[in-house]
């Protein structure tokens, strides 16, 4: 294995949600236990090709180390993981750390330990509607703008499995909505598989196909609607959380830039100031 949202996703009308395209990585009754604490207990998770599934928790719920275990960088415990042979994986961190003191533009950025073409580094940035970017240092750009550049960093290897861990941190609301739409059309495009981690409800559960709640073990699972019904979710994060799928669902008759100015015409009655 190698390390290298404009229309709201419909969820799914099966209980489950269908397998639509072939098993990439599965977690069978993995558990985790780091200095003597457990973290993970008897967690079964799969990912398959062109769906997105999202883990949701609280802080310290375990939801990276999940992802850890899923990606090959942790042994689990007990249990076991299979991934796909060959399986090309784009991983966005929770943090990514760039000294500003370095030098660095974004198109070195994006070929730091891996061999690239310019064109290639083209496409990506383009994909994430970043190319303005490529000549611009690291050290300057928006919180949204650095988003979009880490999501082409994991773009370029052509991954199949997509993993990002609190990809829309540091955004406000109008970037979160952008990036799960781009996030979206990433997914229809390449067919990839994606692994979203979150703690945030209101925009990504909107974003998914399938959601597992977890808090050191699984409360619950299932499409948008099942989970925030069940009395588990609404223990850890209140009733009134179940709201947050409509709220994604919700469409703006205009659009933003990267910095979230408002992009439509004078005449639309939106305010540009």
């Amino acid at each position: 294995m190698s390390l290298s949202p404009a229309i709201p996703f419909p969820s799914r009308d099966a209980e489950t949600t269908a397998a639509v395209g072939g098993e990439l990585v599965s977690a069978q009754g993995v558990g985790l236990t780091l200095g003597g604490r457990q973290i993970l207990v008897n967690v079964d998770v799969t990912v398959h090709a062109g769906e997105i599934v999202t883990l949701i928790g609280p802080n310290g719920a375990g939801k990276t180390s999940l992802a850890r275990l899923l990606l090959g960088l942790v042994k689990p415990t007990t249990g076991r993981v299979t991934r796909l042979p060959g399986l090309r994986v784009g991983y966005v961190p929770q943090r990514f750390p760039v000294d500003a003191t370095i030098p660095i533009n974004v198109r070195r950025f994006l070929t730091l330990g891996v061999q690239v073409s310019l064109p290639a580094v083209r496409s990506v940035l383009q994909e994430v509607s970043a190319l303005h970017l490529m000549d611009r240092p690291i050290a300057v750009l928006s919180g949204g703008e650095f988003q979009r550049v880490c999501l082409a960093r994991a773009l370029i290897g052509m991954p199949k499995l997509l993993v990002l861990d609190e990809p829309a941190q540091a955004l406000d609301y109008a970037g979160e909505m952008q990036l799960y739409e781009l996030i979206g059309d990433i997914r229809r495009r390449r067919g990839c598989g994606i692994l979203l981690i979150s703690h945030d409800l209101h925009v990504v559960l909107g974003a998914s196909d399938r959601v597992l709640c977890i808090n050191g073990h699984v409360c619950c699972e299932g499409i948008p609607e099942k989970v925030t019904s069940h009395p588990e979710y609404a223990r850890l994060f209140g009733r009134e959380a179940g709201k947050a799928v409509a709220v994604y669902r919700h469409r703006h008759d205009h659009e933003h830039d990267l910095s979230g100015a408002v992009k439509c015409g004078d005449d639309c009655g939106h305010s540009h100031d």
